[in-house]
């Protein structure tokens, strides 16, 4: 990704997810750090927009977790295993897997995905010279998907991995793939 860009992580014929990056340029290398801080995610002529909000300081009791379906707030009370379903899609929840900064969000059939919202810590910054500071804690999304029943001719960053022509060039040798 390239940081304040939008990419296209998945896209098939009745679904979309794309993905804002944030991130930050060290001066020493070619290209940028960065992270997922927001998913927009169509499907059946419907969007579901989930975002880590900005932060300077992190506080793991302070939800930093935004969402929206079809453009209106998405409120899912602030405690473990407490769960929203859409009126206009069966199927469709979100269903919190901590009090706060964490959900799952379920579309039957379609997919699965685990969000954390989790902030580059003063460690890692420190290590990998991340360029953390006081005004931005580089919250971003964690996330883990699984996605059912998408068509060989799925698209995306993320997406052609799923497809069965998919080769993975990586060398699990190397020190940093």
């Amino acid at each position: 990704g390239k940081k304040d860009h939008d990419f296209c992580i998945v896209s098939d014929a009745d679904l979309h997810i794309n993905a804002h990056f944030i991130g930050k340029r060290n001066p020493t290398m070619s290209r940028d750090f960065t992270w997922i801080q927001a998913l927009g995610i169509r499907f059946a002529d419907h969007r579901l927009y989930m975002g880590a909000l900005k932060t300077a300081k992190w506080n793991s009791d302070v939800d930093r977790l935004e969402l929206a379906f079809d453009g209106a707030p998405v409120d899912v009370p602030a405690e473990l295993g407490a769960r929203w379903e859409s009126a206009a899609v069966p199927g469709l929840t979100v269903t919190r897997t901590a009090a706060t900064n964490a959900v799952r969000v379920q579309l039957a059939g379609v997919l699965d995905i685990m969000a954390n919202v989790v902030p580059i810590t003063e460690q890692d910054s420190r290590i990998h010279n991340y360029g953390v500071t006081e005004e931005d804690s580089l919250a971003h999304l964690d996330l883990g998907f699984k996605f059912y029943d998408l068509s060989d001719d799925v698209h995306g960053v993320l997406g052609q991995t799923y497809r069965s022509d998919y080769v993975n060039k990586l060398s699990v040798s190397a020190s940093m793939p």
